[in-house]
């Protein structure tokens, strides 16, 4: 199958109703695709972070019920309070559905108002792949939140995580009930790769040996510490290191983005990328896959696995790691390295500042081991997810 090739199930087994908070993320995208491999006819409803949404993604023309809008959770909470008032669109969508599936908490309150008025028989699924950090403070508002996603986990009957430390972490540890819960990691689905002889191809692909080593920084762009350690690097080792960024800055974050990256020689950004035609091109092109992230250290950040780590990996890039968190951790056990010990400010030099090609095979080596299954999704994994949704219907 090509990378961009995709064929819907001819009879769809069970009706999916998606709530969604952005019906422009890449990732819902990926996901709208996984449930209908898995024999899903689905209707996206949810709201969009552009003025000018798509109108038809993967096939399905999504219910849209507003604008957002990034960093502004005050205002995407307003914005769903508007749309419970919206019942023809929301029943439109629901009504007939096997299954009701909420993306983040902001969407579970809409979803689940939406399904006890019009679909009261379907069940009710909770996605969480980010933990929001007001989730975990310990003030009156995180504290109303955590009350109110218990009460909502309570109607739920499947909890759908992207990491095991949301849960080990997070959910186990402030609710007191849960439903049955399904860890579905981040991989890469097979469409996006191409045949299997495709994927053979890519884990051995040979990089031209270093000096300079590349470090590949993919995906959302949003960790102001990993741009200023990266920053630190090109200046240190001019010539020696080179740092490529590609995909999706988030300048209201680092507004100062584009000028770290004009005003630093070996930093660079080459914009956005297609995650289903370029994975191969990108991260053929670096040594090193940057997949460490501080944005919401001590929570989230520590908790999650990103998409990155299972690219880089698929692709042959050495996954540079931060010890003790849960992307350090699945490293660990597929026998990966190196492992960086925290303060990164002087480790992540001192790695670089011994770097050998010798050093660089063996970690290479390492990762070509690592089982296609831990890093690849197929249609079998597709179809487990939306059994695991629909089980016990009718």
């Amino acid at each position: 199958m090509a990378a961009t090739e995709f064929v819907t199930p001819v009879e769809p087994r069970v009706k999916i109703t998606y709530f969604v908070h952005d019906v422009g993320d890449p990732a819902v995208h990926r996901r709208l695709r996984m449930l209908r491999a898995g024999g899903a006819e689905v209707t996206l409803i949810g709201f969009s972070r552009t003025a000018q949404p798509a109108t038809n993604i993967e096939g399905v023309v999504p219910v849209l019920l507003g604008r957002t809008r990034d960093a502004r959770l005050g205002q995407r909470i307003l914005a769903v309070l508007r749309a419970a008032l919206r019942r023809e669109d929301t029943r439109k969508a629901v009504a007939g559905a096997d299954i009701v599936i909420a993306r983040q908490l902001e969407m579970l309150v809409l979803a689940s108002t939406a399904r006890r008025r019009f679909a009261p028989s379907s069940r009710l699924v909770y996605e969480c792949l980010d933990i929001h950090r007001m989730m975990v403070s310990t003030g009156l508002p995180g504290t109303l939140l955590r009350a109110l996603e218990q009460r909502l986990l309570n109607a739920c009957t499947l909890l759908l995580v992207s990491s095991p430390a949301f849960v080990t972490e997070y959910f186990a540890r402030v609710h007191g009930h849960l439903p049955p819960v399904r860890v579905e990691e981040n991989k890469v689905l097979e469409w996006e790769i191409g045949e299997p002889s495709d994927v053979e191809r890519c884990r051995s692909h040979i990089r031209p040996p270093g000096p300079p080593w590349r470090i590949g920084w993919f995906g959302v762009i949003r960790c102001r510490r990993s741009l200023a350690i990266l920053q630190d690097l090109a200046r240190r080792f001019p010539g020696r290191i080179e740092v490529v960024i590609r995909g999706r800055p988030a300048r209201n974050v680092i507004p100062e983005f584009d000028r770290i990256v004009a005003d630093t020689p070996g930093l660079s950004f080459l914009g956005a990328y297609d995650r289903g035609k370029d994975l191969a091109r990108i991260y053929h092109d670096v040594h090193f896959a940057w997949t460490i992230d501080f944005y919401e250290a001590g929570g989230n950040s520590d908790w999650l696995l990103p998409n990155r780590l299972y690219e880089g990996c698929l692709m042959g890039s050495v996954p540079l790691a931060v010890a003790g968190v849960q992307t350090g951790h699945w490293l660990r056990d597929h026998g990966i390295g190196p492992l960086l010990a925290t303060p990164l400010e002087a480790s992540v030099p001192a790695f670089f500042d011994t770097l050998d090609q010798r050093r660089y095979a063996q970690a290479s080596a390492a990762v070509a081991k690592i089982q296609l299954d831990a890093l690849v999704g197929d249609s079998a994994a597709c179809t487990a997810l939306v059994e695991a949704m629909a089980r016990h219907l009718g």
